[in-house]
């Protein structure tokens, strides 16, 4: 007797997809048993899954223990009515017919097929990398955004648009060692003054004494040599708000995507875009990740624009301190949503801080005990992150409190050693006329 088995390639499948397992065998023998093998452990181990017993005609699934997914189509069809990420691998079909010579002995052949399962992805994000440095109008500071592509199989196509433009970048194999050590060269020197009077470019040769405006030697970094580039900066751009330095060319994408495998056979994406953040063309830009792949009938999108901080609400607790209490002054939000999340600074106007500190960082400023003495005293709250910075301030007013004596507490608001002996030696007093 002759046997024969064939199957056909299966085309990748989607997680939640049905799929149909079909075992093609041609004899002239008798029918002995057909059994469906998955392979793990790169074909060391077959694992049981579907057995079809030709003698008594009957079928049995080797998983219904702990689920019930093999349907009998045919005779050699399995059906799989929900495939999983687990599902991926490769499957043999075997088929045993009698010998002619022998019944007791099994002819055997078999085939197989890979079953390709893909996942698509389930989650993406953009985020600033690390914390930006504060903003500072004489220095140039590169810029990283993260994208971060969570549950796709096979890894996902990412990249980055730019006010809904596709980046041209040049890869990136290997991330700069730190964020300070390179810059692109082409910069220019903008030799400005601290005022809000506009200067244009060919102001500055007649500040200068008719010199032209320097450029910085180029340090050595990533990006290409530039030749220098005469530009007319119109006055209304030019001023204190804005660095001192401008591009004087289209900034420089820097692009490098790498990929994880997870425990649970998908992958994690990461793909970052870095370039030298010029506030003057990237403040309110709009960039935005997306994500090719196989098994999403559309791409995903997450984004973000960059924006500068504008007011800062500032709330005080309690609303009405009295000498004695603890205030906090806490920063609430802005008149818009900013990106990245701004680095805060406390300082107090003409003075130190109540701990005699110069400043304090983060969004709430806490004052322990407040004493008189800080009634009218006015605070200020910095908030920055690498496009631009904005102050707000708030005044503090002390009322009095009638449960402390006036003149009685010292600079932290609590009673002075004085006031302390003398109620300590009333109840002195009060103890020894009881006893007597």
């Amino acid at each position: 007797a002759y046997l024969t088995v064939s199957i056909e390639p299966l085309p990748p499948v989607v997680v939640g997809d049905a799929v149909t397992l079909k075992c093609n065998f041609k004899t002239d023998g008798k029918m002995r048993e057909i059994v469906w093998y998955r392979v793990t452990d790169g074909g060391t181990i077959k694992q049981k899954i579907f057995t079809f017993d030709a003698m008594f005609s009957t079928n049995f699934s080797h998983m219904e223990n702990y689920r019930k997914r093999e349907d009998l189509v045919y005779q050699s069809t399995v059906r799989l009515p929900e495939v999983r990420i687990s599902d991926n691998g490769p499957y043999e079909c075997h088929v045993g017919i009698y010998d002619r010579a022998t019944r007791e002995k099994v002819v055997l052949a078999s085939g197989n097929v890979f079953l390709n399962v893909m996942a698509p992805p389930t989650s993406i994000s953009v985020l600033a990398a690390d914390t930006p440095a504060p903003f500072s109008r004489y220095q140039a500071q590169n810029f990283t955004l993260v994208c971060v592509v969570s549950g796709g199989k096979p890894a996902p196509l990412v990249y980055f648009k730019r006010d809904g433009e596709p980046i041209e970048a040049t890869p990136l194999p290997e991330p700069p060692v730190s964020t300070g050590n390179w810059a692109p060269r082409n910069l220019l020197h903008r030799d400005l003054d601290d005022t809000k009077v506009p200067k244009s470019l060919t102001d500055e040769g007649e500040v200068g004494a008719g010199q032209a405006p320097a450029t910085l030697d180029p340090p050595r970094g990533l990006a290409a040599e530039r030749d220098p580039v005469t530009e007319t900066i119109p006055e209304t751009v030019v001023s204190r708000e804005f660095p001192r330095w401008v591009h004087v060319a289209e900034p420089i994408y820097y692009f490098r995507h790498t990929h994880a495998p997870v425990s649970d056979g998908t992958v994690e994406a990461r793909a970052t875009l870095t370039w030298t953040l010029n506030p003057q063309i990237d403040n309110e830009a709009l960039f935005s990740c997306e994500v090719k792949h196989p098994a999403l009938s559309m791409p995903m999108q997450s984004e973000v624009t960059l924006v500068a901080p504008k007011g800062p609400k500032i709330t005080m607790t309690p609303t009405r301190a009295r000498v004695g209490d603890t205030v906090r002054i806490l920063v609430q939000g802005f008149q818009n949503e900013v990106f990245p999340e701004p680095l805060f600074t406390w300082t107090r106007v003409g003075s130190r801080l109540l701990d005699g500190s110069a400043e304090h960082d983060g969004k709430e400023l806490v004052l322990e005990r407040v004493p008189a003495e800080l009634n009218g005293s006015m605070y200020r709250c910095t908030a920055q992150n690498p496009l631009g910075s904005t102050d707000t301030h708030t005044r503090l007013i002390v009322f009095e409190n009638p449960n402390i004596p006036r003149g009685t507490e010292d600079s932290n608001g609590s009673l002075t050693g004085h006031c302390g002996f003398r109620l300590v030696l009333a109840l002195t007093l009060t103890v020894i006329l009881e006893l007597t």
